[in-house]
């Protein structure tokens, strides 16, 4: 398992943080690039119809910062002339790499032509394709999933044809749109893309373990792969897996290094939103960060009911002192993974006191 390359951009660790609406912000994906092992970070997926239309929200998600790259923005959307201003003006913002979404599940983005939806109109997605190369002098990129629904497993001819329109790397979601994220994903379609092409191909889905990682790595041949909600888990994962791919014992932060890396990320949201916002994404956070945490459940209830910026620091405080102490907290219960799921790739509800934070890999 080795570096590779999209055109003269080296990806190296071969491991890339997958887009998820709502999630992989300016902060976000700084915040996972200082933890290290990231070879590839991609924006939230961003409205074409938004950014050609001056839209603030949308010009906004293509901030980043020289410390992300190399930096994709990723685009969706159905019609080629908008596709094609809109990687303009990621061009124009100094990405590395345009990536073309044709995953994302929602249905307010496949019944207008973006997103999966482009995955049962192979001759759009083509045309949009071509009228995108012809504007844009970075690489592009393309994210797909597997099909469109059982019936319709084309994710090995969109790939060749994406190819021959100049696409030069592929990263399969390993399940079609009519699934969303239920079920496991299928890694062997995955192998099949990557066979079946000469570009570099990812694989997506599921990855929130490092053996589970490399063992579905190993199988699909891939040349690298992309993590989600793993990165919300557990924002060290790319390291592990780098010192892993590398011959060394996975990084294992200790609970200083836990609190501090959520004192962090809170600190930059209050410094990049307003504190309402800022709350939010806290919450937003906790809700996969915690779950292997012990106590967590516990400790992210008392997160969800604060309503300031400093009763969220001194829940902080309280849960990791007394973990310190005590080695417990509440019932000193560690969830398991499918206590926490992601279900859209809208962007996610802000939870209530009784619910979990969504994210979604897109």
């Amino acid at each position: 398992m080795k570096s590779f390359k999209i055109r003269d951009i080296a990806i190296d660790p071969p491991l890339i943080l997958s887009p998820m609406a709502g999630v992989t912000d300016y902060t976000f994906r700084r915040l996972i690039k200082r933890r290290g092992g990231v070879g590839l970070v991609v924006s939230e997926f961003i409205s074409v119809e938004g950014l050609t239309r001056h839209n603030p929200k949308s010009k906004r998600q293509m901030r980043f910062d020289e410390e992300e790259r190399p930096f994709a923005v990723q685009i969706f959307g159905g019609k080629p002339d908008r596709m094609a201003l809109g990687a303009e003006m990621a061009e124009e913002v100094g990405a590395d790499i345009l990536d073309v979404n044709c995953g994302c599940p929602a249905p307010k983005v496949v019944k207008n032509g973006g997103g999966s939806g482009l995955m049962r109109e192979p001759a759009l997605l083509e045309s949009i394709l071509k009228e995108i190369k012809k504007t844009i002098t970075i690489p592009l990129t393309l994210k797909v999933r597997t099909g469109y629904s059982d019936a319709s497993i084309n994710v090995v001819d969109i790939a060749k044809m994406a190819e021959q329109c100049g696409v030069e790397h592929i990263q399969v979601h390993g399940r079609t749109r009519e699934q969303g994220y239920k079920g496991l994903a299928n890694w062997e379609l995955i192998r099949q893309v990557k066979e079946a092409v000469s570009i570099p191909v990812s694989g997506n889905g599921d990855i929130t373990s490092i053996q589970y990682g490399l063992d579905r790595w190993r199988e699909s041949g891939t040349d690298g792969i992309l993590i989600g909600r793993g990165a919300m888990q557990n924002p060290w994962i790319f390291r592990q897996f780098q010192d892993v791919i590398e011959g060394r014992e996975p990084y294992q932060p200790d609970l200083q290094e836990k609190k501090d890396v959520l004192l962090e990320f809170f600190s930059m949201c209050r410094e990049e939103m307003p504190e309402i916002v800022s709350l939010g994404k806290m919450k937003q956070l906790a809700g996969q960060f915690t779950k292997g945490l012990v106590g967590g459940a516990q400790f992210r209830q008392t997160l969800y009911h604060s309503h300031s910026a400093e009763e969220i620091l001194d829940n902080i405080t309280i849960y990791f002192e007394t973990l310190s102490e005590q080695e417990t907290f509440g019932d000193g219960t560690v969830e398991a993974d499918e206590d926490l799921n992601l279900d859209s790739c809208d962007a996610p509800v802000v939870p209530t006191a009784m619910s979990d934070a969504r994210s979604a890999n897109v």
